[in-house]
This record gives C-alpha cells, sequence and structure tokens, in this order.
C-alpha cells in the first residue's frame, strides 16, 4: 500500500463524457489505485454508464442521497479514500496513460509531497483546442492565495504530509479551497509534461461564466472559505484577477495549428 492512490472523481450529470474519464484512469500504465466516484444526484443516464465499470474492484460507486455540491462530494471521497497518494479527475475530464507513473516518480525521486502537471484544453467533442496550460516551477504558500495555478485534474499529494484535507461547502472554487489547505503543509511543485486534458465549454463549468461571476465566487472563497474581513477578502480578489492575468500572459500558450 505504500504507493496506492486514490483517485477523487464527483460527478453530476456528465453521463456524456464520464465513460471516456473512467476509462482514461483504467488505461493507466500504474495499475495500484482505487477510483472513487461520488455522484451527487445525478439525473442522466450516469448510473447506467458507471454500472458497466463496476466489474472493476477498483472503482468504487458512491452515492449522495441528496445533492451536497462537489465541495461534499470530494470531502466524502477523501473521508473513504485508503491511498498515500491523493489525486483528482473531474468526470468530464481525461488522463494521459503514463499521467500516474511519471508523477508519482517525479515526487519520489525529488521529495515532494504536493505537484501538478501540464494540461492541454480540449472541446465538449473531446477535440484538442491549441491551448496548453502550465505555471510556476514553485508555488510557495504566498503563491496560492495570489492565484490557483495549478488545474484541479493535475494535483497529486501525499496524504502522509498532507493528512485528511476537508474543506467549508462553498458552491464553486472547492478545488481552490483545498489546495489553500495542502499548502500549508507543503509546497508545490510542476512536473513540466502535458500529462492531461481539461473540457472547456461544458453547460455548467467554470469556463462557461461571466468573469463579473466569478469575481464574486473568489470573494466567496477568501470571506467564507478563508475568514477573511471584508478588507482582506477584496483585496484578495482584486491581487487574484491580476494574477489571473499575468497566468494568461505566462503560462497559457495558444498553437492554432494543433487544432
Amino acid at each position: 500500500m505504500k504507493n496506492f492512490v486514490s483517485i477523487i472523481m464527483p460527478s453530476y450529470n456528465t453521463a456524456k463524457f464520464i465513460r471516456e474519464s473512467i476509462e482514461s484512469v483504467i488505461c493507466q500504465t500504474y495499475s495500484d489505485w482505487e477510483l472513487l466516484i461520488v455522484d451527487d444526484c445525478s439525473t442522466d443516464d450516469t448510473d447506467d454508464v458507471v454500472s458497466t465499470f463496476l466489474c472493476d474492484k477498483r472503482i468504487k460507486y458512491i452515492k449522495n442521497e441528496k445533492n451536497l455540491g462537489a465541495a461534499l462530494s470530494r470531502n466524502r471521497a477523501l473521508q473513504e479514500a485508503k491511498g498515500r497518494w491523493i489525486a483528482f479527475l473531474d468526470s468530464d475530464d481525461l488522463w494521459m496513460p503514463n499521467k500516474l507513473e511519471k508523477q508519482i516518480r517525479f515526487m519520489e525521486d525529488n521529495g515532494y509531497y504536493f505537484s501538478y502537471t501540464k494540461y492541454a484544453e480540449i472541446d465538449v467533442e473531446g477535440k484538442r483546442n491549441g491551448v496548453t496550460v502550465s505555471g510556476p516551477q514553485k508555488i510557495t504558500k504566498t503563491g496560492f492565495f495570489n492565484y490557483c495555478w495549478p488545474g484541479c485534474l493535475t494535483v497529486m499529494y501525499d496524504t502522509e504530509i498532507v493528512g485528511l484535507i476537508q474543506i467549508v461547502d462553498i458552491k464553486k472554487n472547492n478545488d481552490y479551497a483545498m489546495w489553500l489547505k495542502v499548502c500549508q503543509k507543503a509546497n508545490c511543485y510542476l512536473l513540466n509534461e502535458e500529462l492531461a486534458f481539461y473540457r472547456r465549454g461544458r453547460a455548467g463549468s467554470l469556463s462557461t461564466h461571466s468573469i463579473g461571476t466569478m469575481i464574486g465566487w473568489h470573494y466567496k472563497l477568501y470571506r467564507e472559505a478563508e475568514k477573511q474581513n471584508v478588507v482582506k477578502a477584496a483585496i484578495s480578489t482584486f491581487r487574484n484577477m491580476l494574477f489571473g492575468l499575468y497566468k494568461k500572459k505566462i503560462y497559457v500558450k495558444r498553437d492554432y495549428t494543433d487544432t
């Protein structure tokens, strides 16, 4: 169990995509893992799709009795997780087959406890849109409070150092809320390889909302999850927006010949 990986996958009405996401886990070159899927009362065919994979004993399907949202669904999966390593994959995103193998080796070889990788964007049909996203080589606690640099689908951390993470019930930015807890225990390091695919443009995803809406969510993150006062939360939100522009300029690369 030394290098057992628990993969956290919340799901809600992603029947169209979740099969491909699960298959990207099953196809990993690293096989010592469990996949914890927590379904948040989906009303589509998610149950039917997931049930076809449950013959694989590494896959555990947990169903919420009432809709809890992604934050509490992730909390529930983290409580059930048995792995030393925790990784995250949303139910519409994908991994490269060697993602787990390379990331564990990267962390073990360098003595890291918290890491992330580059990722590429795909559209709702699974086609690359030419965008690749990276980030700083090292992210400290201060760096995380400046901005949420990693894509959730690329993050991995070591529970032997970090322990059990549980976050407050905020409806958006709950992955960011987790990193703000993890960074209290360990710096985060970039594995500078493209090992995952983020699906952009799905109805209801963050990428479909306005800037004003996302500013409001960031303010709530600092105010409610981090318990900052009104002034500090406003300053943190403004600083976050500035670093967001910096990330787009420095770490988001567009190559439209790749589409």
